[in-house]
């Protein structure tokens, strides 16, 4: 079970999405999709709970900010709550609702206006919680520690439920399990993305222009971002390709490109010349490719292949090392030379 929480300022987005379809899919595609993987797509939201709330998103909307208007220091009112299940998990309508209601007790909204929805456009059952923060009372649920208190959550729950144990983030582990091996598919598949683009292009635009036809939104700012299809947001740097990474595959490429034009040339001329001459015995063959063999050691086309092959490597190195497992028990635990490094002592330098 993985969970998510937010908060925001905005019913009538988070209602309105939580909802409807997804609005980039046209009536066609809806069907298709339905017809290919067996989900529902079209009318994905099912409304499993409504407290203290009624009516269409519009209704709902309005009477969220009513109650939040009790409140004037609270700036994001909305909380926000989704739990998926873990592949293979499968949960009745009544439980679901029944871990919807664990969740919004947790965060201390059981008590005011929530809904909660049942989505059916993924293999994994999830839900959606929109609760407002603001009380009848006029007093605001506390947002603090969303995400330790999210994990803890969703562990008490698979252990109460039965249901497939999932381990949390590692800033939310004890220190002995966060050397367990993890996988995350979502940020896997993108690395993977990434390195096959990169693979592919030379330049920084078509890169975008790949990605974008996987599915991705790229983001480029300071740093790089790329939004999947179901709206997550994965920085380049979380999957080891940052946009200083990336740049410096593609400046290497373009530089691997030029050069390797300039040896074809020197190869041709080198090759024009030698058909010039011929050897009609053993002894002049061997000389003549003996000879060959010592000029293209001094030729640029020689000089050239070097420096090609030398950023060949660095390209290997840049792609691919990415790809080796985190962790092995071979190599030193990065954990545990950063907890080295915070309990190594200052020592005054001796003069």
């Amino acid at each position: 079970m993985i969970g998510y929480v937010d908060t925001g300022k905005d019913f009538l987005g988070c209602i309105s999405y939580d909802l409807e379809d997804k609005l980039e899919l046209t009536e066609e595609q809806k069907e298709q999709l339905s017809l290919q993987d067996g989900l529902q797509h079209k009318n994905r939201a099912e409304v499993l709970a409504y407290h203290k709330c009624f009516g269409d998103k519009y209704e709902l909307a309005e009477q969220f900010r009513e109650v939040a208007r009790l409140s004037k220091r609270v700036e994001k009112p909305v909380f926000h709550f989704a739990i998926r299940l873990a592949p293979g998990d499968s949960c009745t309508p009544d439980l679901m609702i029944e871990i919807g209601e664990a969740c919004v007790k947790e965060f201390e909204v059981e008590n005011n206006q929530y809904l909660i929805i049942l989505h059916k456009d993924t293999n994994e059952q999830h839900i959606h919680i929109v609760a407002n923060r603001v009380g009848y009372d006029g007093i605001a649920a506390s947002d603090s520690n969303s995400y330790r208190r999210m994990a803890a959550l969703c562990r008490r729950l698979e252990k109460q439920y039965k249901l497939k144990e999932v381990l949390s983030p590692r800033a939310f582990l004890p220190k002995e399990q966060r050397l367990i091996p993890r996988q995350d598919k979502r940020k896997e598949k993108l690395k993977n993305d990434i390195r096959r683009t990169l693979e592919q292009v030379t330049w920084y635009q078509d890169f975008e222009e790949l990605m974008r036809k996987l599915g991705y939104t790229v983001i480029k700012g300071r740093g790089i971002a790329f939004v999947d299809d179901k709206k997550v947001r994965i920085k380049g740097s979380e999957v080891g390709f940052s946009l200083s990474r990336i740049e410096q595959i593609l400046h290497l490429k373009q530089e691997l490109s030029v050069k390797q034009a300039k040896r074809e040339v020197f190869e041709t001329a080198i090759r024009q010349q030698t058909t010039k001459y011929r050897a009609y015995t053993p002894a002049q063959k061997l000389r003549l490719q003996t000879w060959q063999k010592a000029q293209e050691e001094k030729s640029p086309a020689f000089q050239l292949q070097q420096e090609i092959n030398f950023i060949t490597q660095q390209l290997n190195h840049l792609l691919y090392d990415l790809m080796k497992p985190e962790y092995t028990g071979e190599s030193i635990n990065p954990e545990l030379l950063k907890e080295a490094k915070r309990k190594k002592k200052y020592k005054r330098p001796k003069w």
